[in-house]
Parts: structure tokens; sequence; C-alpha cells
């Protein structure tokens, strides 16, 4: 491993071995962006469950986990990869998510026309979710980590195939892949902000 590896990994390491001030300065902009998004994130979620009846806002109801084109949730062994790894995970699906994300807005748009502020969050968090998988991308170039392992898909793929299977799924479904892919969007802007977390000099080892 090397020196810069060495101060990334461990926060605790050596105080004369550390990143450039540029470098930290990128990681702690970035870890300031995911932690204010996870609470948009949050937002988002209580916001979409209260516009969509029941029985999606009764205690204890749990829906179906329907397979989303292009995304899955982290996977269980995510926080044992290295650092590099996991922002390559975070960032390919924050890259996922903003078509997956307008979908959704399109199909509300049907079925809640009368949600604007709804309406306005799946705009932002389309939005928001480019902004901070450019922002991943770009701490992973000023790693020297950049380079793609394994294929990723493509935005433009990932559309495709969720606008060809909206139209055929019916209210209760559409509504339900909805509720997957906010709840998606959570869990990788708060996977994200506990991978930089750890980045960041003085967070958790």
């Amino acid at each position: 491993m090397s020196r810069r590896e060495g101060s990334l990994e461990d926060p605790q390491a050596d105080s004369s071995i550390s990143p450039l001030p540029h470098l930290e300065a990128k990681i702690r902009q970035t870890h300031s962006l995911a932690r204010l998004l996870t609470k948009y994130a949050e937002q988002l979620l209580q916001e979409y469950v209260q516009h969509q009846g029941d029985p999606f806002g009764r205690p204890g109801f749990s829906p179906p986990r329907l397979p989303v084109a292009g995304l899955s949730a982290p996977a269980p062994g995510h926080a044992g990869l290295p650092a590099p790894e996991r922002l390559r995970l975070d960032a390919a699906a924050l890259t996922a998510l903003p078509p997956l994300l307008d979908v959704v807005r399109r199909r509300q748009a049907e079925l809640n026309p009368r949600a604007p502020r709804l309406l306005l969050r799946l705009e932002e968090a389309a939005r928001q979710a480019r902004a901070l998988g450019a922002a991943v991308e770009a701490v992973l170039a000023a790693l020297g980590a950049d380079e793609t392992r394994g294929p990723r898909p493509e935005p433009a793929v990932v559309a495709t195939n969720a606008a060809a299977a909206a139209p055929d799924a019916g209210v209760f479904p559409a509504k339900v892949l909805g509720l997957r892919v906010c709840g998606l969007y959570r869990e990788w802007v708060s996977r994200t902000e506990g991978d930089l977390g750890q980045l960041v000099p003085g967070g958790p080892a």
C-alpha cells in the first residue's frame, strides 16, 4: 500500500502522511453534499409515501421489492471493499438513478398531477444525483483511481428499460416501483455519505 493510500484508508495514520490540501478539501466538500442530500432523500421518500394513498401509509405495510432495471441496493459486503472500489460503485449507482427518477416523476405526474411539490422533489433528486455522482467521480480522479472496473450501465439504456416497463405496469405496481426507486436513492446517497466520511480526516476509521 502506498503512503497516499495509507493516509486515506486510515484517518488515524501519521499526520505527516496526509492527502494534498486540495484533495482533502474536495473530499470534505463532496461529503458535505452527500450528507445534505441524505436528508433530502429522506424527505423525498416521506413525501412520496404521503401521496400514494392506502396501503402505502399504513404502519407495517411491506411492499414487494420489485427489481429495478440497471440498479440494485448496496451489497451486504459493500462496507468491506477498498475505499476506491466502494466509491466506484457509489458513482455507478448515482449515474443510474437520474433516468429512473425521471421515469417515476413522469408516472407521478399522471397519477398525482396535483402534487407539484412531490414532482419538484423528484426533479431535484435527479439533478442532485447527477451532481453527487460527478463529485464522486472527481474525488476518484483526484485519488488516481478513476479507471472503471467492469461494465457500467449507460444512463440512456437504464432510461429506455425503465420507460419501456412503466407503461405496462398498473397503478399499484407503478407506485411500488416509484417507492423502490426513491428507497434506492436514499440508500445509495446514504451509503456514499458513509464511504466519503471514512476518507475525511478525523472521521470514522
